[in-house]
């Protein structure tokens, strides 16, 4: 039987005109006829569904009773049935309702209340009711089930998109499911969105399409309005607070319903990517499956700019509730010092109170957030999803060291030598790049039986005695010791400001003086040590042709050559992932850690076989933690992100940027004497109208920074070389955030 000839003899309508409208569980239709309009809905017999329609009619006739609104009205057939059943499928009439749709309307404050209340009101009469099919059914759009979307993850094509997604489904894991069990249950209606929500004349007057209704969690009703009406807006958070106070006069919130709310509008916008780049494999034409993918991702993008307590508080205050505690900048001062030493530095003039992270962004328990331009040592973005999730399965699984047999050692070790060249095929792990450059140094005397090391002006190797012993950086600082007398001291080779030009004449000077060095001690040099960008120099790369020239001749009189990639490695240069590859050069050594574990501690020494076995003479080397599982399973995460999201291509392509948009910035700041760099290390030296280095404007760019609510520090032997090193999630747009910001805090400091 055709569906005119169906209407026609179970409902009495004749004449009808059908449009088809798109559905998502069900086929659907707009039924015009004499009569009046109608929508009909058509779906495949099952009992379960049966079930539920009846127990969604049985919704529908309670909330009729909320007279001063429209809802869809079940119209019984002429047997009075309200599902009929016929060739195995399942129909149902139901009125159709009028009005403006809530997409179509501008969103002003009076009518987002108006849309809390009216949500109120429908919840204060499904939230007793009690269906058994209702109750039972489990849909991936009911956020109390989130973690059945997933499966989709796999379906979105852009593998930083992707991690995006899982970064707030890492988020869910930590902050919702662990109170899910104590949040508020009932039957809600759980679909609020632009296109099933109705106006008239500035106030909503009703609601359609009940598919999604379920049984859950009471707050994603407010949750899930939140996210359609915050979508396509400047300030996200100003829609939401009279939505909430709307809901709240009419029936209260809890705090802890309140407090979750930021990671349900997360959950449910990835719910809809989700389920978008699923719906796209399998209906690549469908308008009304990806109807709100753009505007979603366009808000989930912007809800990682957002600090969680900025958004909590904001929450909070619509609900007429206490904000959060938080505790003074002057109080946390105070116990730091009671328990810290001074030998700890702060940055920063006003220090900050870091709460919370997520890729290139740092939360702060004020409720900013900054953008980070700075910290090194999280390569692949702050509390990356796959990084985080790779320690905690493998925690959970097995922690224990290098005198048993495991997986984890054996794999991150051959992927991690693969980075290298051939030559280099054996490798130490520690805890940290101070550790790596104690044993390195240790490794070096032993195979050579030689005892002195020659190091760079302004070089930083670590923390450890020796570390110190052969970092002219703190071993010639206030309050060092000094220069040992096995050390060897020469100049680094800084292009600028030497008076010679990169193209090889400059790395001839230095190579030449550090020769003359080297001929003063011959045969007693155990290794040279240098960064291939010396990063507390102030970002100085190498003069080209140096490494060269210097390694040849350390290596003439019996020496090793040691490449210190703890700041430079693993793809942040852009061009090349180690430093030394810049320089045309490979190493006997080299020295890895920071960004190795994206802030977990890990280093490693990577050298050749013939040294590795030189310092198995009998004195094993033991590291308690060094290549335990937990470290090894992170560093293999961090290799995997590096590849999946093109991190090193991403370096290469932002810093580019960057460095063009800093060289024009150049043009219109005289103090702007140098950019350098490679990637994403970047340093930009600053000097006053005499030429000389100017530490106090670059003090004042990065304090300037940090109230703009931009991260940067400084550093070079006089502090006034601005270090640019961010999360390789650092996008263009961020870095011209950074160059704007930059020129604006110059130019204040000018006009003053």
């Amino acid at each position: 039987m055709g569906l005119k000839s169906m209407l026609a003899k179970h409902y009495g309508l004749e004449d009808c005109e059908l449009i088809t409208l798109e559905g998502y569980d069900s086929v659907n239709y707009k039924v015009n006829c004499p009569q009046g309009t109608f929508v009909l809905k058509q779906y495949p017999y099952s009992d379960e569904t049966l079930q539920l329609l009846l127990g969604e009619q049985l919704i529908l006739e309670q909330v009729a009773q909320l007279k001063s609104y429209n809802f869809p009205k079940g119209i019984p057939t002429g047997s009075g049935k309200s599902i009929l059943v016929e060739e195995n499928e399942m129909y149902r009439l139901l009125s159709f309702v009028e009005g403006e749709f809530l997409g179509d309307v501008p969103h002003t404050q009076e009518l987002l209340y108006s849309f809390g209340t009216f949500l109120a009101k429908m919840d204060v009469v499904t939230v007793p009711l009690y269906s058994p099919a209702i109750a039972a059914k489990e849909t991936q759009w009911d956020l109390r089930h989130f973690q059945s979307n997933y499966t989709y993850l796999q379906y979105i094509p852009d593998s930083k998109d992707r991690n995006l997604v899982d970064y707030f489904f890492l988020q869910f894991n930590e902050h919702v499911l662990p109170i899910g069990s104590r949040l508020r249950k009932g039957i809600i209606h759980n679909d609020g969105n632009d296109w099933n929500v109705l106006t008239q004349n500035g106030d909503v007057t009703g609601i359609i399409d009940f598919g999604d209704m379920c049984t859950t969690w009471v707050i994603n009703e407010v949750a899930v309005a939140l996210t359609y009406v915050m979508m396509n807006k400047e300030e996200p958070l100003k829609v939401a607070a009279p939505l909430i106070n709307g809901y709240q006069n009419i029936r209260p919130l809890e705090t802890q319903e309140i407090d979750v709310l930021y990671y349900l509008i997360a959950a449910r916008l990835c719910t809809s990517v989700c389920n978008s780049a699923y719906a796209k494999k399998q209906k690549p034409n469908s308008e009304y499956i990806t109807i709100s993918e753009k505007p979603a991702w366009d808000l989930l993008k912007k809800w990682l700019t957002i600090n969680p307590l900025k958004a909590t508080n904001t929450f909070r205050e619509a609900a007429n509730l206490a904000l959060l505690p938080k505790k003074s900048l002057e109080q946390q001062w105070t116990r730091r010092t009671a328990h810290l030493s001074g030998a700890l530095s702060l940055s920063y003039t006003i220090p900050i109170q870091m709460h919370q992270s997520a890729f290139q962004y740092m939360y702060d328990t004020s409720g900013n957030t900054f953008l980070d331009a700075y910290n090194n040592i999280m390569l692949a973005g702050h509390c990356h999803p796959k990084v985080v999730k790779a320690g905690q399965r493998q925690i959970a699984k097995l922690n224990t060291n290098t005198r048993y047999l495991y997986e984890a050692l054996l794999t991150y070790s051959e992927q991690l030598l693969n980075k290298f060249p051939e030559k280099l095929n054996k490798v130490f792990l520690v805890n940290s790049g101070s550790a790596a450059s104690d044993l390195a140094i240790r490794m070096a005397m032993t195979h050579t039986k030689k005892a002195k090391v020659m190091v760079l002006e302004h070089g930083y190797h670590g923390n450890t005695r020796m570390g110190i012993d052969i970092s002219h950086y703190k071993y010639d600082h206030e309050g060092g010791q000094g220069r040992q007398d096995h050390i060897i001291q020469t100049e680094m080779p800084k292009v600028f400001g030497s008076g010679y030009d990169d193209n090889g004449t400059a790395g001839d000077y230095f190579a030449t003086r550090a020769k003359g060095r080297i001929a003063q001690n011959e045969n007693e040099i155990a290794a040279f040590i240098a960064e291939p960008i010396v990063g507390c120099g102030g970002q100085v790369p190498l003069a080209k042709g140096y490494l060269k020239q210097v390694y040849a001749e350390i290596r003439k009189q019996g020496g090793i050559c040691i490449s210190d990639e703890v700041q430079v490695g693993f793809g942040r240069l852009g061009s090349h992932f180690w430093g030394f590859e810049m320089h045309e050069v490979v190493p006997d050594m080299v020295i890895i850690g920071k960004p190795m574990g994206n802030g977990h501690p890990i280093g490693g020494v990577v050298t050749t076989a013939e040294i590795a076995a030189s310092f198995d003479n009998g004195l094993e080397f033991f590291s308690s933690f060094g290549g335990n599982p937990v470290s090894c399973a992170i560093g293999q995460a961090v290799l995997d992100v590096i590849e999946e999201e093109s991190l090193q291509a991403q370096a290469l392509d932002v810093g580019t940027h960057l460095t063009k948009s800093l060289l024009q910035l150049q043009k219109r700041h005289s103090q702007i004497a140098d950019i350098r760099g490679s990637g994403l290390f970047l340093g930009v030296e600053l000097v006053d109208q005499n030429g000389l280095p100017h530490t106090k404007l670059a003090a004042s760019i990065k304090n300037g920074l940090r109230e703009k609510f931009i991260l940067i520090s400084t550093d070079g032997p006089y502090d006034n070389v601005l270090k640019i090193k961010p999360p390789l999630s650092f996008t263009r747009h961020d870095a011209d955030m950074l160059v704007q910001a930059i020129d604006q805090v110059l130019m204040q400091i000018q006009k003053k």
